[in-house]
């Protein structure tokens, strides 16, 4: 069997671009993965170009040798965009192993530790009482782990100390309300700085969150270690990293407690299993970023059920968030589907995954942005 085609569909999902990667081989076999860099597809694309001059010839079971060869083909190597690529390239490999082989992509990464993959759920109302409301409903449906609402920004305005004290203030509530039973969270985004997380995580009660997610930049291992000093709130960091090695002193310096690994940005399942396996070492939880489509959902599915060191995947198809359109059947008519709060884990050869390919190629590429962020006085802030 040999690759002959590299094919990339930038394709509106929800409420935004995802990229999507078909790779076919020379026996009718074929692969999909997914590229994680949303918002920024059309350089991916560039480099799924470049990489197939590569690999179009080469034998798709060979994985690894693959990811070392898309790694090492370039001087500069690594970066998010590259990452990226390879990532959505050694997931639609999976998928073909899986589908020429008749087993679930599972077996192929050391087989089933569990039979279902627990998820979180985020509440979608600002902090207020929507939000406990909906929180109780996402208990009530079976969720015992959630993230909860951070106080949001005004159009285009985002003013940290503004909205501190109404996060803290509806946090607190809520534990008060739902009980000790329930893990909660918050995911900040990136929009604070050292002392303005410290003053978040001050204005709460000991015990009022588990885990406490990106609530700072993560270039600076040392900015984290400074925060870590502050709070013993866990931390949730790792969505953005494209590599093992950015994981690095973050799992050796024992800064954080759970890892937001996404398979769709840190090198597809390959790189994925070998942070895996570090951080179990060190007693890091994986609990995925998956904020993508049913490809995404798939291959990190496949990934929490081989692993011992799982906590909970990210869900954005709770009853709290159906607003964001994620579970398209149109365009996936076969997809993993939550069964009240947990995914079952796929028995189906491959990913488990089909895609209506007539229906991706009427699609025009249709460009999206993340929103862009300032504060009162004009300077620019996260999103």
């Amino acid at each position: 069997m040999k690759i002959t085609a590299i094919r990339a569909y930038p394709v509106w999902v929800g409420i935004r671009t995802q990229l999507l990667v078909k790779v076919e081989t020379d026996e009718g076999v074929f692969g999909w993965g997914e590229s994680g860099l949303t918002g920024r597809e059309k350089a991916v694309v560039g480099a799924l170009e470049h990489f197939a001059e590569l690999i179009v010839g080469m034998d798709p079971f060979k994985i690894g040798g693959i990811w070392q060869t898309l790694y090492r083909s370039q001087y500069f190597e690594g970066g998010r965009v590259l990452a990226a690529a390879q990532s959505a390239i050694d997931i639609a490999l999976y998928d073909i192993k899986g589908k020429a082989l008749g087993v679930p992509v599972y077996q192929l990464l050391g087989g089933k530790q569990r039979d279902h993959i627990p998820t979180f759920a985020t509440t979608s109302g600002e902090p207020g009482e929507a939000m406990i409301e909906q929180a109780q409903m996402l208990m009530e449906a079976g969720w015992t782990a959630m993230r909860l609402s951070p106080s949001g920004h005004e159009e285009t305005i985002y003013e940290p100390r503004e909205h501190i004290p109404v996060t803290a203030k509806w946090c607190t509530k809520a534990r008060e309300v739902l009980g000790d039973e329930v893990v909660l969270g918050v995911d900040y985004h990136h929009r604070l700085s050292v002392a303005e997380a410290a003053s978040f995580c001050q204005k709460m009660p000991r015990g009022t969150l588990d885990f406490l997610e990106e609530p700072i930049r993560d270039e600076t291992p040392e900015a984290y270690e400074s925060l870590r000093r502050m709070t013993d709130i866990p931390f949730a960091i790792g969505e953005e990293f494209a590599s093992k090695w950015q994981f690095l002193p973050y799992i050796e310096r024992d800064i954080h407690q759970f890892n937001r690994i996404d398979i769709c940005n840190v090198g597809g399942l390959t790189e994925a299993m070998k942070v895996a396996g570090w951080s179990e070492a060190h007693y890091v939880d994986m609990m995925p970023h998956n904020p993508l489509g049913p490809i995404c959902t798939a291959a990190t599915v496949h990934f929490a059920a081989a692993v011992a060191n799982f906590s909970w995947l990210e869900t954005r198809s709770s009853p709290a968030e159906t607003h964001l359109g994620f579970d398209n059947s149109d365009l996936f008519p076969v997809q993993p589907r939550l069964e009240r709060a947990v995914y079952p884990v796929p028995e189906a050869p491959g990913l488990g995954v089909e895609v209506n390919e007539d229906l991706v190629l009427k699609q025009d590429f249709k460009f999206w942005n993340a929103p862009m962020l300032n504060r009162r006085d004009g300077s620019v802030t996260n999103w």
